[in-house]
């Protein structure tokens, strides 16, 4: 009985660690849904926009999209989501034009025309990019930091190290090991994770305002890990809860629009 219970046991280990091994070898595929677009693609949106190279090195190009607003009075930089590339993202781009700002949309590296190994240190030093791109036209007081979904993290990086206008979360996450313990609780996900995009150590070195959005019914970022950064507001910060929104619906409620659109003009 002993030897069989033994047996069991052993098992049971390798299986553990064997997923664990997994887990940490297919967390890219898990965390990022890339659609990659050939180099000859062109862009095709209904609004005025300019494409964008952006160098990094001889091997690294980063493919931007700058939306065009028809008298700017700034710029957003907008950080998406882990799915596809600029092309699901450009219907957001309106909410921002319309209130007179430019929009800067990078596709990370390995989503879109972009190249390159993605990386948590990649993902950081792309985005200081991004903002010495808007530097050049604008000043750090006409630059809000927009950041959806996986692009929270990284706007809020960006945010603690360099000035803006303000910060906009939507959809965001206390850490990617806070969300990832709901998906993987028997294991240690703050071991395994290769990326661990912190917004709760970012959050209090932002001087500027912050915005957050955040549906009731979040299935992928549960409202709950967005709240956990409420605390660390300053005192004009803001949490907006859209009640019953879900990760990718928020666009379709008119409080959302209300709120963006309070806040941009500010």
């Amino acid at each position: 009985m002993k030897k069989h219970l033994k047996k069991i046991a052993l098992w049971a280990i390798g299986i553990y660690l064997a997923g664990g091994i997994a887990l940490y070898f297919v967390q890219d595929k898990l965390l990022f849904h890339p659609e990659v677009l050939p180099e000859s693609y062109k862009f095709k949106f209904d609004v005025p926009f300019e494409e964008l190279l952006i160098p990094v090195n001889k091997e690294v190009k980063l493919s931007a999209v700058l939306f065009k607003a028809e008298r700017p009075r700034g710029m957003v930089l907008y950080f998406h989501g882990n799915a596809m590339n600029i092309n699901r993202y450009a219907k957001m781009m309106r909410n921002f034009t319309r209130n007179n700002y430019d929009v800067l949309i990078l596709d990370y590296r390995g989503f879109g025309k972009s190249t390159g190994r993605l990386t948590e240190e990649a993902l950081f030093g792309d985005a200081l990019l991004m903002y010495k791109v808007a530097r050049t036209r604008f000043a750090p007081w006409q630059i809000v930091i927009y950041g959806k979904s996986i692009g929270t993290g990284i706007a809020a990086q960006l945010a603690s190290v360099r000035d803006c206008r303000r910060l906009v979360l939507e959809t965001p996450y206390y850490s990617l090991e806070d969300v990832a313990g709901d998906v993987a609780p028997i294991y240690p996900v703050g071991w395994l994770l290769k990326y661990k995009l912190p917004t709760y150590t970012y959050l209090p070195k932002v001087a500027a305002p912050v915005t957050i959005f955040h549906g009731t019914e979040d299935e992928t970022v549960p409202y709950e890990s967005g709240k956990r950064l409420e605390p660390l507001f300053k005192k004009d910060d803001e949490f907006v809860t859209l009640e019953g929104g879900e990760h990718n619906n928020l666009n379709d409620y008119p409080l959302f629009h209300r709120k963006l659109d309070s806040v941009l003009s500010r």
